[in-house]
């Protein structure tokens, strides 16, 4: 195996793993522990974004902590009782590429980046009046999903890099499986809800297992832990290797994104274990999304609180948009995730699907399934303008340069960076953008980036559409379609864009950052900051924005012919990368 990113940074990992055991034998909060690299904030809203000029009284003094790590960023926000957000400090951390189609993190640096933010976020509530050291009655986590990570019990060193959920080095992996299978890439679905895919974690346990001899040896010695991310913050959190002290644990809703869990049982599929040689050993134990987990260890901001809410950062966004049966949400981040909750009946997707968890808030609570879409490349399409590109300084100027034309001129971007997800499922597409003349100029080619995020979500809507029924299951209470947030929704000609492509009116929370939310609320309600039914009364949604669709039908069934003409052409590409 040739020499990776993780080789050349391990060195540096294992120096900054040594300053931060130095702190798990320590009691108080660690002050000090702000590393250079991690002081910067995403546009600068770090600071004080989310900061309220309000009057702290006795009545406020219950809050919850919510660590929301994402793909790109880390964030802690903490949330009063009535659901507001009250301070918060966000840090992003390095994306490492090693080779084409290859996407890591350092599992170190996102440790560190919890612990900034935790710290940061207690120094601002405080700053501001609020009594958050002693009010602060328990901490929820939400997380990227299916990126996986494998560590060494004993040490608690990983193993190799995280491998992110958008990486598609198991592509070689999936096909054989596809091929030795019956039924193919859909071997699985009926246990999972999953097809066989790169985007799963399965496949990257089964490429680590076979490429990493350190993973090799490890799980030979009985000494490998395999998590998410959520499982990877758990276990540190509440001690790691320090006297065995660390909870191996993950949700039903991570757990569910691996390829590995029995959608019907909550439990860990032992046939498909069997199948794919992956050891029962390495798992970790599968709670509810709301229930105490553990208390947070000696050396971390806010030791001694407990953890009681565990969520994927999709799944936290349903709880956080309040979205019960029939109510279907995206969020809008590096990329694009639609759900529609189902209730408690698994629906299996004929249209290019996923079956999964919705939520389940308590052990002993019902389970809430879901359909979902995936897209791979949302928001990333714009990081890439800016940074690939150079079309655009800042991911904020893209709504400015958009708007100086009316459409696309023709323009359709298409953005298979690494294939195309949901309902496609075409890891062999890459990339197009057709339609250019010498007319075109940068504000067509952002305004098709826009766009082709909004189509993407229209395919996975239409999908839902046919698998749920002509009964209007997936309409939502009133007249409009979707619930929408994420940090992209902030952009107001992208939401217009959306309402004119889908036909029907779209709807954005005054606060956007629901992810987050959910994950407080999961976490308030185990300890009894929030009871269910205050929970879903719906108060914080007031103020909400609403965007209506101006686009005539006949223009929006001509923009959508020619939307899947320009899909079409990205498939069969993947062998022309070099």
């Amino acid at each position: 195996m040739s020499k990776s990113t993780w080789q050349l940074t391990i060195e540096s990992s294992l120096q900054r793993w040594v300053l931060l055991r130095s702190h798990y034998t320590g009691g108080e909060r660690a002050q000090g522990f702000v590393f250079a690299a991690f002081t910067r904030t995403v546009g600068g809203q770090g600071e004080g974004r989310w900061r309220k000029k309000m009057s702290p009284s006795p009545s406020q003094d219950a809050f919850v902590g919510a660590i929301d790590q994402g793909t790109t960023s880390t964030r802690f926000i903490i949330y009063d009782r009535e659901g507001k957000a009250v301070a918060s400090h966000q840090v992003e951390f390095n994306q490492f590429y090693p080779e084409a189609g290859w996407v890591e993190h350092d599992p170190l640096e996102i440790l560190e980046s919890v612990r900034v933010c935790m710290a940061k976020a207690i120094d601002k509530a405080t700053a501001d009046g609020f009594n958050v050291d002693g009010g602060i009655k328990a901490i929820g986590i939400t997380n990227q999903r299916e990126t996986t990570v494998i560590w060494s019990r004993s040490t608690g060193l990983p193993l190799y890099n995280a491998i992110v959920w958008m990486d598609v080095r198991t592509s070689p992996i999936c096909r054989r499986l596809e091929k030795d299978l019956h039924g193919g890439k859909t071997h699985f679905v009926e246990i999972c809800g999953l097809p066989i895919s790169t985007y799963f974690s399965a496949t990257k346990v089964l490429w680590l297992m076979e490429n990493v001899d350190a993973v090799k040896e490890a799980i030979q010695a009985g000494d490998a832990l395999f998590g998410t991310i959520d499982t990877w913050l758990i276990w540190n959190l509440t001690g790691g290797s320090a006297n065995s002290e660390g909870l191996h644990v993950t949700d039903c809703s991570n757990a569910s994104r691996t390829m590995l869990m029995n959608l019907k049982t909550l439990d860990w599929d032992q046939s498909i274990l069997e199948l794919l040689r992956i050891p029962f050993e390495i798992l970790p134990k599968i709670v509810s999304n709301s229930e105490n987990i553990g208390l947070v260890a000696n050396g971390w901001p806010l030791s001694g609180i407990p953890i009681s809410g565990c969520l994927g950062d999709q799944h936290a966004a349903m709880l956080g948009q309040l979205c019960k049966k029939g109510h279907a949400k995206s969020t809008y981040g590096t990329g694009a995730f639609i759900l529609l909750n189902t209730g408690e009946e698994i629906i299996q997707s004929s249209h290019g699907l996923l079956s999964t968890l919705a939520y389940k808030l308590g052990p002993n609570a019902p389970t809430y399934y879901a359909l979902e879409g995936s897209i791979a490349i949302a928001g990333a399409a714009v990081q890439w303008l800016r940074d690939g590109l150079g079309i655009i300084r800042s991911a904020s100027e893209i709504e400015e340069t958009a708007g100086m034309v009316e459409n696309t001129g023709g323009v359709y971007f298409v953005p298979a960076f690494n294939g195309l997800f949901a309902p496609w499922w075409r890891d062999d597409a890459r990339g197009v953008c057709i339609g250019i003349t010498r007319f075109t100029n940068k504000g067509h080619i952002c305004r098709a980036v826009l766009e082709s995020m909004c189509f993407q979500v229209k395919d996975v809507l239409d999908s839902m559409q046919k698998d749920a029924g002509e009964g209007g299951e997936v309409k939502s209470d009133g007249d409009f379609l979707l619930r929408v947030d994420g940090g992209a929704t902030v952009n107001n000609l992208l939401m217009q864009i959306q309402a004119d492509l889908l036909g029907s009116p779209v709807v954005r929370p005054a606060d956007i950052e629901t992810t987050a939310l959910g994950a407080a609320y999961a976490a308030g309600l185990a300890v009894g900051v929030w009871s269910e039914v205050q929970i879903f009364s719906g108060i914080h949604s007031e103020n909400a924005t609403t965007f209506r669709p101006k686009l005539d039908e006949k223009q929006r069934k001509k923009r959508g012919d020619s939307w899947y003409k320009a899909v079409s052409r990205t498939f069969d590409l993947a062998d022309l990368s070099i």
